[in-house]
């Protein structure tokens, strides 16, 4: 997936480090000094993430309030704001922040940091809004040079297409349509995410011309209150129910309840909980993960039992959380809401969920 990343920054050994660990983790990163040219930048092009050297002025001020309020299409766009290590995170999560970063910035822990936001980058990149369109488009593939299908809807990252004849699983499609009151052609690249019996294919862009890319976006943007559901899409299997959380705040997401299903890790992690006072462990599943809390799997949850103690072994690391119980629900399991009593505990959580971005699952590990 082709993860784009805007650095705002005039810091440049800030900056240099930002793009260094991007680059790593195969994200490209694109740095300006200035808050006038990123504001340009972002109304000529859509990022993943935007990384923001915050500076408590009215300048860093007006540039978040832009990127939230006026500009539609950047509003799913990750934020990452590097604060002072005095400074309230408080008000920076108020004008839309997701994560923060404190100076002065390390290596390893910017590294933690953007690895889980990479993972929080990839999820909404697949909420992305997808707009119906009834295009005829031309494809070609190995095998086969003069495709025909039609365009059901269109997105940022793909399309959903009906026929086109048998796509390959594997390998590249290439495509050129031209969307409603556009003259211009688009051509782009993808590859086949799934298909279905009723011939219907969804295709995830690989390569997309800078000139295609501004076609679709002007096109998108003039669309967006056409924007469709997801009963186009196969279902994802849902999520099971989880306790409210709360915001939090230090080196990672603003978690406010209304957005509990945009920041959650699915997974399927072995794990002991205890009641608190006891060392009795009970055995037990996390089926999704946030750093504000967990939903634990178990046939008997602990009811009236608000306090918990979780431990979680991985290949990599031990990790004890508390926690308060939120929501019960009996044969299924309960919703925890973690608390911290240090920094040191936070990081943990965070580098778990680093863990849990790097790739599509932890399974349950063997103790």
């Amino acid at each position: 997936m082709d993860l784009r990343v805007l650095v705002v920054c005039p810091d440049q050994d800030s900056a240099k480090l930002l793009s260094t660990v991007l680059a790593e983790m195969e994200i490209k990163a694109e740095h300006t000094p200035s808050i006038s040219r990123g504001l340009e930048r972002l109304h000529d092009e859509i990022f993943d993430a935007v990384i923001l050297d915050y500076r408590a002025d009215q300048s860093s001020e007006e540039f978040l309030g832009k990127l939230r309020q006026t500009h539609t299409r950047t509003r799913k766009t990750l934020l990452i704001a590097i604060l002072d290590a005095d400074f309230s995170a408080r008000p920076v999560f108020g004008l839309g922040a997701n994560f923060v970063l404190y100076r002065p910035l390390s290596l390893e822990r910017t590294r933690l940091s953007l690895r889980a936001a990479r993972g929080l980058m990839r999820r909404e990149r697949r909420r992305g809004p997808r707009i119906p369109v009834n295009s005829p488009t031309s494809l070609a593939h190995p095998g086969a040079e003069d495709g025909r299908g039609t365009l059901l809807d269109l997105s940022d990252g793909g399309t959903l297409l009906r026929g086109g004849g048998n796509l390959p699983p594997a390998g590249k499609v290439y495509f050129q349509f031209a969307l409603p009151g556009q003259p211009q052609p688009v051509r782009v690249s993808g590859e086949v995410a799934w298909q279905d019996a009723a011939g219907r294919t969804g295709i995830r862009f690989v390569d997309v011309p800078q000139a295609s890319r501004r076609l679709m976006h002007a096109w998108l943007l003039q669309n967006s209150f056409r924007e469709t559901k997801d009963k186009d899409a196969p279902p994802a299997a849902p999520l099971p129910p989880a306790g409210r959380q709360t915001t939090f705040e230090g080196n990672g997401v603003s978690l406010s309840s209304n957005r509990r299903g945009e920041r959650r890790f699915a997974c399927k992690l072995g794990a002991e909980v205890y009641r608190a006072g006891s060392n009795v462990p009970n055995r037990c599943t996390l089926s999704d993960v946030s750093e504000g809390g967990c939903y634990v799997e178990m046939p008997s949850p602990l009811n009236g039992q608000p306090a918990v103690e979780i431990v979680v072994r991985t290949a990599q690391m031990r990790l004890k959380i508390r926690g308060q119980v939120q929501a019960v629900h009996p044969g299924f399991g309960m919703g925890v809401r973690f608390t911290f009593d240090s920094a040191d505990e936070r990081e943990e959580v965070l580098q778990l969920l680093a863990q849990l971005s790097a790739g599509p699952t932890l399974d349950e590990l063997h103790r």
